[in-house]
C-alpha cells in the first residue's frame, strides 16, 4: 500500500491540477493509509518539542487527529497523511507540506506563512481566516473554504521557467474564498472557476493566463492587477473597486463577462 501511494504521490508531482484531479478516482479514499493514523496527539506533541523548529513527519498517518493549535514551525510534512485532520489554530510557519494529503482537513485561523504547499492536496480542506502570507502555495484547493483567508504575496503561479515536472498551479475551482486577501500574489495561470471571490482583495495581484470563468468578483478590488489574457467567460465582474479599465480591457472573453 505505502508503495502503491508512493508512485500515486510522484505522479501528481509530475502533473497538472486537471491531472491531479482525475488520479482522484484510482485511489482508495477509505484505505487505513487515508484514513486512520500511526501517531497519538501526544506522540506528535513529543516530536515537535523534541525537535524544535525541525520536526520530520515526512510520510506519516495522521489522518483524522486533533491537531489544533500545535507549532509545527519549520517541520517537514512532506508526503503526509492529514485528512480529516484539526490543524485549526496551528503555526505551520515555513513548514514543508510538499505532496501532502490534506482533504477536508481543517485549518480555520492556521498561521503557513511562507510555509511550501507543493501540490498539497486540500481539496474540501476548510482554511478560514488562515494566513499563508508569503506561501509557496501551487495547492489543490478545489472546493475548499477560504472565505478571509490571507494570500498576500503569496505564490500560487506556474514556474514557466521549470516545466521539468509539468505545469503545475494553483487549482481554487469552485472555492469559497469571500473576502481572501490575494494582495501582492502571484496567479500567473492559477485556476479559479466558479470560484465565489467576492469582496476579495486582487490589489497588485498578477493574474496573467489565469481562469477566471465562471468566478464571482462582486465587489473584488484589483487596483493594479494585472489581467493579460485572463479568461474571464462569465465572470462576474460587477462593482470592482479600483479598476483600471485599460488592464481590463487585456482579458480573454471580456465580451462574455457579466459587468453590469
Amino acid at each position: 500500500m505505502r508503495i502503491r501511494l508512493a508512485v500515486v504521490a510522484v505522479a501528481l508531482a509530475l502533473s497538472g491540477p486537471a491531472a491531479a484531479q482525475s488520479l482522484m478516482s484510482g485511489i482508495d479514499l477509505t484505505s487505513p493509509a487515508m484514513t486512520e493514523a500511526d501517531m497519538t496527539r501526544a506522540e506528535v506533541e513529543a516530536r515537535l518539542a523534541a525537535q524544535p523548529g525541525a520536526a520530520v513527519f515526512d510520510q506519516a498517518r495522521l489522518n483524522g487527529l486533533d491537531l489544533s493549535g500545535l507549532d509545527f514551525s519549520g517541520a517537514s510534512l512532506r508526503g503526509a497523511r492529514l485528512n480529516g485532520t484539526d490543524l485549526s489554530g496551528a503555526r505551520l510557519d515555513g513548514a514543508v507540506l510538499d505532496q501532502a494529503w490534506a482533504l477536508k482537513a481543517r485549518l480555520d485561523g492556521a498561521s503557513l506563512k511562507g510555509a511550501s504547499l507543493f501540490q498539497t492536496q486540500m481539496q474540501d480542506a476548510s482554511l478560514r481566516n488562515a494566513d499563508l502570507t508569503g506561501a509557496r502555495a501551487p495547492a489543490n484547493f478545489s472546493r475548499a473554504d477560504l472565505t478571509g483567508a490571507r494570500f498576500t504575496n503569496a505564490d500560487l503561479g506556474a514556474d514557466l521557467k521549470n516545466q521539468s515536472m509539468g505545469l503545475m498551479r494553483a487549482d481554487l475551482t469552485s472555492a469559497k474564498a469571500e473576502g481572501a486577501d490575494f494582495t501582492g500574489a502571484n496567479l500567473l495561470r492559477a485556476v479559479l472557476e466558479f470560484a465565489d471571490l467576492k469582496g476579495a482583495r486582487f490589489d497588485r495581484a498578477n493574474l496573467t493566463t489565469a481562469s477566471l470563468a465562471g468566478a464571482n468578483l462582486t465587489g473584488a478590488s484589483v487596483a493594479g492587477a494585472v489581467f493579460t489574457d485572463t479568461d474571464v467567460a462569465s465572470a462576474r465582474l460587477v462593482d470592482l473597486v479600483g479598476l483600471d479599465e485599460t488592464r481590463l480591457d487585456a482579458a480573454s472573453n471580456l465580451s462574455r463577462a457579466i459587468t453590469r
